[in-house]
C-alpha cells in the first residue's frame, strides 16, 4: 500500500491522525504544520496492492462518510474501471476526500 497525501483538518486533526494509525494500519512518520508547508497542491491518493485490501480499506474509510455525488463534487462507489481493478472516490467522516486505487498493469 502506498499513501501519498497532504491532509488538512479544521480542528479535528489529532483525532483523524489517531484513526489513520488504527485504520487502515498506518504509521504517522512525519507531520508538517500548515504554516510549514511549501507551495504545491494537496492530493489524497491511496494506491493499494490487492483487490481485497482495496475493498477492506474502502469499507473502513467510507464508514460514516459520503460515497454519493453531492452537488459540485464527484464521488464514486468502489468499482472496476478500465484503468483499475478497483477505484473509488469518497469523503471520509473527518472531511477528507480520498481516491482509492488498485491499478491494472499498464501496457498489457
Amino acid at each position: 500500500m502506498q499513501l501519498t497525501t497532504s491532509l488538512n483538518y479544521g480542528g479535528n486533526c489529532e483525532a483523524a491522525f489517531k484513526f489513520y494509525e488504527q485504520h487502515p494500519g498506518g504509521k504517522i512518520q512525519y507531520v508538517m504544520r500548515h504554516g510549514e508547508m511549501p507551495g504545491g497542491s494537496p492530493a489524497s491518493t491511496l494506491t493499494i496492492d490487492s483487490i481485497a485490501d482495496t475493498e477492506r480499506t474502502y469499507q473502513t474509510l467510507s464508514d460514516g462518510g459520503e460515497i454519493f455525488m453531492p452537488i459540485g463534487e464527484i464521488f464514486m462507489p468502489i468499482a472496476e474501471t478500465f484503468f483499475a481493478h478497483r477505484f473509488a472516490m469518497l469523503r471520509h467522516r473527518f472531511g477528507t476526500s480520498w481516491m482509492l486505487l488498485q491499478p491494472k498493469p499498464q501496457g498489457t
